[in-house]
């Protein structure tokens, strides 16, 4: 049947439908439907609006490609509904592509920019705008705040010259989630005006600062208090271990919503208080699968997977998130076989249940099964999200597989995932892992927006490739940013020092670290500095560093010896090697490469007895050198060797090309030691003649 195109757009809009005679009517109250009705576009903007709100994306598409005509609503519908639903992309273009633009617009685009971390867009148009209005300062604010940037919100805050509630509310937020408590205080008593969101927000940032007191303080001065304030204290007491208090007030409520009883029931299962927690649920006036699940995930939180597994089995309530939870329990406790028998097992699988699983294996180091099970999810799963793409791109960064992670690349770069910075973060780690250090820094170069974890996946990538002095100089530039480095940061820094060389450079940022930025060195850190100390052949300064660690009472781990032991066996430090290896060996008796490395240390200075005498020593204690490992990918597939072992389907012509390369090696020597002959037998008939 031939559909006219005014009926076409009527019927996308929702205004007609088909009836059972065959004939389009009206859906809803309006007196005309002729061509003429498509000059009133709101049905139409409304009906794109919905379809937005909804998730149906090319619905919404359609219909607007198939208007005859369009208006700046129209446009806005559309390029908010694409940042709604992940389109990123597409909110960008369509909005390059507007014929006109209102003050609606740029604040769409200033939001949706912002929730995609593109802070210098944001902040580009947001200086183009010819007007503003108070969302356009208040959205700045708020993608400030949300992208971590408190210092750039106070900025844009400061420069108001008109400010609403929402503007203070949004700072006092700002401030509160990053801690500065005392400033948001400040900033609080200044409010000329305030609201409910005003009061419970300082509320909230004083309870989570330890001031019970004066947030309960707080809480009794509020002029008037909805249900939200009733539960920010309640959670206040809870989190400050004042549970009881926090009940009494429970109790005390003029009326309760979802999260009351939610933050009660999940306070008591924290509290170990399980069957109060369930005879709370018992108690509550409409029970859903929301408040069942709360209960189960603060069981699996506190460690009690087994009793959360027990009730699920015999719950009416379980759903998909109850088992994903599950999932996540059993992962967390290293129970990999069950937590894939209940993936198996689940009536139905969403996005994030898949997620999880492949998450899950990866963190488990069963990521080959992870990449299957992706492979899975593609074929008959939901379609994959940013957390999918973040997991499989870590577990091709672990493996690690560059030919599969070039692959996953493609994928993120034509879904237009890339845009989300977690992504691109371990987008830029796959590479760097990989050894290819020139595509992760392309990659960087290319992101809209950092945060830490940027910063860190490039500088620790150069220093893992031995780009030491670049990773410096990457540091130096994370130093020039908001961002503030933590201690994931300071152990590339002090990585790239060593394998730089630049002994001074490391105990500065060493200090640096401890004494400038606050950060209390932890083992990885300590770990850096002995070996950078030691292979440079200062291993006096070492020791001694080792000794200021004991006497300022930090345990000696290990790794930290065995940084030292290295050390040792390169500059051929006897007495200090065997120092090392005795106290590694208390520590992890079982450790067969300490062994091995003491043993190669006494013969490399002509002790074999000594050597025979670790040799029987490991005998005796039944230590066995675990055989060497290596792998390489061929053709996007990956072949695993083990010492002595024989069992590769290709073994044969493997050994036959390595003969084939050790016959080329001798007989470039060979030529090289001729060449030399010829060269000592000219010199010599040279000096003869001279003679």
């Amino acid at each position: 049947m031939f559909i006219s195109r005014p009926i076409q757009l009527l019927k996308l809009a929702g205004v007609v439908s088909l009836n059972l005679t065959g004939k389009w009517i009206p859906t809803r109250s309006i007196q005309s439907y002729s061509t003429s009705a498509l000059l009133n576009l709101k049905p139409l903007n409304s009906r794109i609006s919905d379809c937005m709100r909804n998730g149906f994306t090319e619905e919404a598409q359609m219909l607007f490609d198939e208007m005859p005509q369009r208006n700046t609503v129209t446009y806005n519908a559309m390029i908010r509904g694409y940042f709604q639903n992940g389109h990123f992309g597409e909110g960008v273009s369509l909005f390059d592509e507007m014929p006109e633009r209102d003050i609606f617009s740029y604040n769409t685009m200033i939001a949706g920019l912002m929730k995609f971390g593109d802070i210098d867009g944001a902040s580009e148009i947001f200086q183009k705008m010819p007007f503003r209005d108070v969302v356009s300062w208040n959205s700045m604010i708020s993608g400030y705040v949300s992208n971590g940037l408190i210092g750039e919100a106070l900025r844009v805050f400061s420069g108001m010259v008109l400010k609403d509630v929402v503007s203070w509310n949004l700072v006092i937020a700002g401030l509160v989630g990053v801690g500065k408590v005392d400033i948001a205080e400040e900033f609080f008593k200044e409010m000329g005006t305030r609201d409910i969101a005003s009061w419970t927000t300082m509320i909230s940032g004083l309870a989570s600062a330890g001031r019970i007191l004066e947030a309960r303080g707080l809480f009794e001065d509020m002029p008037v208090r909805d249900v939200r304030a009733w539960n920010t204290m309640i959670a206040g007491y809870i989190e400050n271990g004042c549970i009881e208090i926090g009940e009494v007030l429970f109790q005390k409520m003029p009326q309760r919503d979802f999260r009351s009883w939610n933050e009660m029931i999940n306070g008591l299962v924290r509290n170990q208080r399980i069957q109060d927690a369930m005879r709370l649920f018992v108690e509550m006036p409409q029970k859903c699968r929301r408040s069942w699940n709360s209960i189960v995930f603060g069981l699996i939180r506190n460690g009690l997977i087994k009793e959360a597994h027990a009730f699920l089995e015999k719950s009416p309530f379980s759903d998909t998130v109850s088992w994903t939870n599950l999932i996540v329990g059993y992962f967390e406790t290293g129970e990999v076989d069950t937590a894939v028998s209940i993936f198996e097992l689940m009536p139905a699988q969403d996005a994030t249940a898949w997620n999880v699983i492949i998450c899950g294996l990866g963190e488990n180091d069963h990521g080959e099964e992870g990449l299957k099970f992706f492979v899975k999810m593609k074929e008959g799963g939901p379609f994959p999200d940013e957390a999918t793409f973040t997991s499989v791109l870590t577990i091709c960064s672990d493996l690690p597989t560059l030919h599969l992670g070039r692959q996953i690349h493609a994928q993120v770069t034509k879904t237009g995932f890339n845009y989300f910075v977690a992504v691109s973060n371990a987008m830029v780690t796959l590479y760097a892992r990989c050894g290819n250090s020139n595509s992760a820094l392309l990659l960087f170069s290319s992101m809209t927006s950092h945060d830490v974890i940027s910063w860190n996946s490039i500088i620790c990538g150069l220093a893992h490739n031995g780009n030491g002095v670049e990773a410096i100089e990457m540091f130096e530039k994370m130093r020039s940013t908001d961002i503030k480095p933590n201690h994931i940061t300071f152990v590339g820094v002090l990585s790239a020092c060593s394998h730089a060389g630049l002994v001074d450079q490391g105990k500065y940022y060493f200090d640096f670290m401890k004494y400038k930025c606050c950060l209390e060195p932890t083992i990885e850190h300590y770990t850096c500095i002995v070996d950078l100390l030691g292979r440079f052949g200062l291993i006096d300064e070492a020791m001694s560093f080792l000794r200021q660690m004991e006497a300022n009472g930090v345990e000696v781990p290990a790794s930290v010896w065995g940084a030292v032991l290295g050390a040792c066996r390169i500059h051929k430090n006897i007495q200090v090697g065997e120092i090392a290896g005795e106290r590694i060996l208390e520590i992890e008796p079982h450790n067969s490469g300490v062994y091995i490395i003491l043993a190669e240390v006494y013969l490399s200075s002509g002790k074999r007895e000594d050597a025979e005498r670790v040799w029987v020593r490991m005998r005796e204690k039944g230590v066995k050198k675990q055989p060497a490992c290596s792998w390489v990918e061929v053709n996007g597939s990956g072949h695993v060797f083990l010492s002595g072992d024989s069992s590769h389907p290709q073994f044969s012509r493997v050994c036959g090309v390595l003969g084939l390369l050790h016959m080329e090696m001798e007989i470039g020597i060979l030529k090289s030691n001729a060449a030399s002959f010829q060269e000592m037998q000219v010199l010599n008939d040279e000096c003869s003649e001279l003679v």
